[in-house]
């Protein structure tokens, strides 16, 4: 989950792979390198520990300069973060470089292999040995020994090769982790990630796994691991390079908290129909009598996807009646689970690029599923096997504790489960061209869609208004971030945000937080309550709902237990609640809105108190310890 970022042109290559660098820093941050083919035909390789500005400094003291060169920004997994382990890797020559995102699983008997046959190896890493394969291969080609090199090879990689006997020219190749090419005027550029490169040219492409990009001053060749010539679909991607920085906000997350209104409005225009609640999905092969058809749905997704995923359980249930199973991507295929081909499989993943979530994917279609993905990244691998896909529309999340990315998610599954809803209410959608009687229990009301989409497109709005209070959170993270643990309660479809709330606490201040359902208190976690313990609970309510109401009176019953225990209450609820301010320490007031709809809503004062404890501590909010944006290796 490393950040790569490659340049053949007429301009100065290392302004551009720094700036790129700068831009993926999200994807690893323990060291970073860079190597250039120098105007004066040498090699220049530079590499430093810890963060980019590391590596500026050493390219002050000591430049390198050309035209055409690779850099990477690591995040580690074979080897220590030290300037020894930091990529680029070179061979014994020093003539050929390597930058490198994935793990080569067998690059202990290949090391062992090479050093028989008098290589000599100086780090750690698994990435050298790629360096040594080449070198070994090398005949003046420099595409043909990175071939040969990549078939030696067993695990997940994407990586850039340059060579200093065979100039002008950079060789990359993609097995797992996400490649893109970019197409500039008479420049190429390499990446792993879009914003690496979206300053520069909009016209884009990924690389399939098995495939082989040769860039040159002349264009970009493509083929497969063979050498057969193959075609990729060059995209315009519609992000303003703008939506990549900071736009005036102390950190990136701040940011992206700010920009969800934008992200959701845009995630569902054109798919929804105010007047008449109708759900409009993109062209997928996956027909309305096989959503019809469908008898169970399963979500696989990890981290905060995983959180969306268990929210959209609720929403796809309650709205469609029909049963949804959650799971995680890295647990699924290790248990041999029982697929049917009358299941749809929706797989989540902000990058389309989880190593854990494609290769679900992947076992849920060996065993006969169609499978849907919800994803933010146009192109992404996990949109490109999946039979249809939802975009969502948050643009570059540049923060690794997602934000955006997970609200547009919950509205993706909401605008799903509204449309699954109404294909399975209509008897238009039979097989063989035949009508079918609509699902017993399964019939959505004309007027019960258009209040939801009526309801859904009012959330925006209602995040504006949860956003102008920041200073609320504000004094909150004063009062709280002294504490070393957090509680964090919710029922029902409020249950999935306790667990995110948690989670965004504990990714950026790395203080200890847990979610649970708030009806098991009773089950072990009263034993933690003291004064000081603040315990976050989810107490909103739709007032209209007999059963929103039904759990709202026992989540007041679970509030009553923690003050009775001297816990530190901090409970969120509807405006104008009277029983939960009664009981609680301190409120945050969010709109009323459904229940179903109440995640997207409940999130955001968690984003933001979360933020406000991290940077009261001190925390790198963007880039927490040990964590990196896309987690595109198992």
């Amino acid at each position: 989950m490393c950040g790569i970022v490659g340049y053949v042109g007429t301009q100065r290559a290392v302004p551009i792979i720094l700036d790129g660098l700068k831009r993926l820093e999200y994807r690893g941050y323990d060291s970073a390198g860079i190597a250039v083919y120098q105007d004066n035909e040498s090699l220049g390789v530079r590499r430093a520990s810890g963060k980019l500005r590391n590596l500026e400094d050493v390219l002050q003291i000591d430049p390198v300069d050309g035209c055409y060169g690779i850099g990477h920004t690591r995040w580690a997994t074979h080897g220590r973060p030290t300037e020894e382990n930091a990529h680029p890797h070179r061979d014994c020559t020093g003539d050929i470089v390597v930058v490198h995102n994935g793990i080569v699983e067998n690059y202990l008997p290949l090391k062992e292999q090479l050093q028989a046959e008098g290589h000599t190896f100086k780090t750690q890493t698994d990435t050298e040995v790629i360096a040594h394969l080449v070198e070994k291969y090398f005949d003046g080609n420099l595409e043909t020994a990175v071939r040969q090199a990549v078939k030696q090879l067993r695990g997940v990689f994407a990586l850039s090769v340059l060579s200093r006997r065979d100039p002008h020219k950079i060789v990359a190749a993609r097995e797992g982790p996400p490649v893109v090419i970019g197409l500039g005027m008479n420049e190429y550029f390499v990446a792993s990630d879009v914003p690496a490169i979206l300053g520069h040219t909009r016209d884009m492409f990924f690389l399939a796994d098995g495939d082989m990009a040769i860039l040159t001053p002349d264009g970009v060749k493509l083929t497969d691991f063979s050498g057969v010539p193959v075609n990729r679909n060059v995209q315009h991607v519609l992000w303003d390079p703008i939506m990549a920085e900071k736009g005036g906000y102390k950190h990136f997350m701040l940011k992206e908290i700010f920009e969800q209104p934008r992200a959701i409005r845009d995630t569902t225009i054109g798919r929804v129909s105010q007047e008449t609640g109708r759900i409009f999905l993109e062209e997928m092969d996956i027909t309305p009598a096989e959503f019809q058809a469908f008898r169970q749905v399963r979500i696989i997704a990890c981290g905060t996807s995983w959180h969306s995923a268990l929210a959209g359980k609720f929403m796809i249930e309650q709205l469609a009646r029909i049963p949804v199973e959650v799971d995680y991507g890295s647990e699924f295929r290790y248990r041999n689970p029982i697929v049917t081909p009358d299941s749809l499989t929706i797989v989540i993943s902000q990058s389309g690029e989880t190593a854990d979530t494609l290769a679900a994917q992947r076992e849920a279609k060996q065993k006969g599923s169609k499978t849907l993905a919800i994803c933010n990244v146009v192109g992404s691998m996990i949109t490109r096997e999946a039979s249809g896909a939802i975009y969502t529309h948050a643009g570059p999340e540049i923060g690794v504790a997602s934000t955006k990315a997970f609200t547009c998610q919950l509205t993706a599954l909401a605008i799903l489960a509204l449309y699954l809803a109404q294909v399975r209410s209509d008897p238009a959608h039979g097989t063989n061209g035949h009508p079918r009687t609509p699902h017993s229990g399964h019939h959505l009301g004309e007027e019960a869609a258009r209040n939801f989409v009526q309801e859904l497109l009012l959330i925006p709005g209602k995040i504006e208004t949860i956003l102008g209070n920041d200073k609320l959170y504000e004094d909150l993270g004063r009062k709280l971030f002294r504490a070393r643990d957090f509680l964090y309660l919710g029922r029902g479809a409020h249950f999935p945000i306790a667990l995110e709330g948690a989670l965004k606490l504990k990714e950026i201040s790395y203080i200890h937080a847990e979610g649970y359902p708030a009806g098991e208190m009773k089950h072990g976690p009263n034993a933690l309550i003291d004064e000081n313990l603040p315990v976050v609970v989810l107490a909103t309510h739709d007032r209209s709902d007999p059963a929103s109401c039904l759990l709202y009176e026992k989540t007041l019953s679970n509030m009553q237990e923690v003050k009775a225990r001297e816990g530190r209450l901090l409970a969120i609820v509807t405006e104008g609640d009277t029983e939960a301010r009664k009981i609680a320490d301190d409120i945050i007031e969010i709109p009323a809105v459904p229940d179903l709809l109440a995640p997207i809503l409940e999130i955001v004062p968690l984003q933001l108190l979360a933020y406000h404890i991290a940077v009261r501590l001190g925390c790198d909010v963007d880039q927490p310890r040990n964590l990196a944006k896309s987690v595109t290796v198992e």
